[in-house]
């Protein structure tokens, strides 16, 4: 048995894949005997009331931080954040969660394991550096590799900041007890900026194969939204620079006198142009919905015919979007639209799943959509090889047992 803290920029009751996969590791993890507590900020990305009513929040120091309970037994220590789309706030807001965690990493008792998953980088410090004020091990958990993310967004061109931030990830690597990316792709990457390969660990993210099931494609959902006699094409998650918007936008523009729809489930900082776009362009093809909470998620999977997934050829190597395995838990086929030696085009290819269309190549994602509207058996035949694939190799139970064999082996 092994004391734990999950140290995480988001956890539940925050409605956000990055709180449920770890929300989901935790479960996996106490089912082995460790004893855990979690070291997070209070709910700023999706706020799902729903979920505070269950895990409530209560104030502790005046406000400075709050506490709350989750699974029965394990405290989850939440630091103020507010969601805001100005950089001078956030920068302030992730100073404040450093330094602040740091001091209750200090406070909050003994453990032998400090697990933090990226992002932000600088995440790995303050984790490296509790480990070695509590002599704990620290694991960094690369979820996406940066600054490399950053930089091929665009958000990062100074060069002393680069070369810097480039020097902080060594570091880190250099200095965590084991470091863990999610695909073999990952870990090409970062391979040469790590001196000791032993240390570096391939464990997948996961999906909850009992949440993310196949369902009727005809349900309330869909009946509500009129989608019942359409051809469904779906994206169901952040809207975010991560994703290309304008082949989905070219598509309804081209198949609008189709039986087609395009469903959009989500929010963030593209949203508004997308809808901006749906406006001038007069998309009534498509249909953009608000976030919605975890629980809706299998019906509104079970709503689509098929999914997409458009990644911005700037974040196609650094970045991976699980949503694509509880499409595959759902049993439901995806366009995707992604470089073949990208993370996701290497999944598609070992699962020999879905239908892969090169980045900028918008006839042929067009081609694809339209092609996809007359093949439902191969859809259905599809969507059930992935649900296989995912049976077999990234089920929840599968991965917590691949980190109880890393968090024992390091203590061993």
């Amino acid at each position: 048995m092994a004391r734990i803290l999950i140290h995480s920029l988001i956890f539940k009751p925050d409605g956000v894949s990055t709180a449920y996969l770890y929300a989901d590791l935790v479960g996996e993890l106490k089912k082995h005997g460790h004893k855990i507590c979690v070291l997070t900020t209070t709910p700023h990305f999706n706020i799902v009331q729903e979920q505070i009513a269950q895990q409530p929040l209560r104030k502790r120091w005046g406000g400075l931080f709050y506490e709350s309970i989750f699974l029965d037994d394990i405290k989850v220590y939440h630091i103020r954040m507010k969601k805001s789309k100005r950089m001078l706030i956030r920068v302030i807001d992730f100073v404040w969660f450093h330094m602040f965690a740091l001091l209750m990493g200090c406070c909050i008792g003994k453990y032998d394991i400090v697990l933090s998953p990226s992002p932000p980088l600088t995440i790995g410090v303050i984790s490296y550096l509790l480990g070695k004020i509590k002599g704990a091990k620290a694991i960094y958990n690369v979820q996406e590799i940066y600054p490399d993310f950053a930089i091929k967004q665009g958000a990062i061109k100074n060069k002393r900041i680069i070369s810097l931030l480039h020097s902080i990830e060594r570091s880190i690597y250099n200095n965590s007890a084991a470091v863990v990316t999610i695909d073999t792709k990952f870990e090409e990457i970062v391979a040469p900026r790590i001196k000791d390969s032993s240390k570096l660990h391939v464990i997948p993210n996961f999906v909850d194969t009992n949440l993310y099931v196949p369902l009727p494609r005809v349900n309330a959902f869909s009946t509500i939204h009129g989608l019942d006699d359409k051809f469904v094409v779906g994206y169901a998650g952040n809207i975010g620079h991560a994703q290309d918007w304008q082949p989905i936008i070219a598509a309804a523009k081209a198949l609008r006198d189709l039986p087609i729809r395009f469903l959009i489930v989500g929010d963030g900082v593209k949203k508004d142009w997308v809808k901006t776009q749906i406006e001038e362009h007069h998309l009534q093809n498509v249909l953009l919905l608000d976030y919605q909470p975890r629980e809706m998620m299998p019906v509104i999977n079970a709503s689509m015919d098929i999914h997409t997934i458009v990644m911005s050829p700037s974040s196609s190597k650094e970045g991976f979007p699980s949503k694509i395995y509880t499409i595959m838990s759902s049993a439901k086929s995806a366009i995707v639209v992604t470089e073949a030696s990208s993370p996701l085009g290497d999944l598609m290819r070992k699962s020999e799943y879905g239908k892969l269309v090169s980045p900028g190549d918008t006839e042929a994602y067009i081609k694809s959509i339209a092609e996809a509207s007359q093949q439902k058996e191969w859809l259905i035949a599809d969507g059930e090889k992935g649900r296989e694939f995912i049976l077999k190799n990234f089920s929840k139970e599968a991965i917590g047992e691949k980190y109880n064999n890393l968090v024992t082996g390091l203590l061993n």
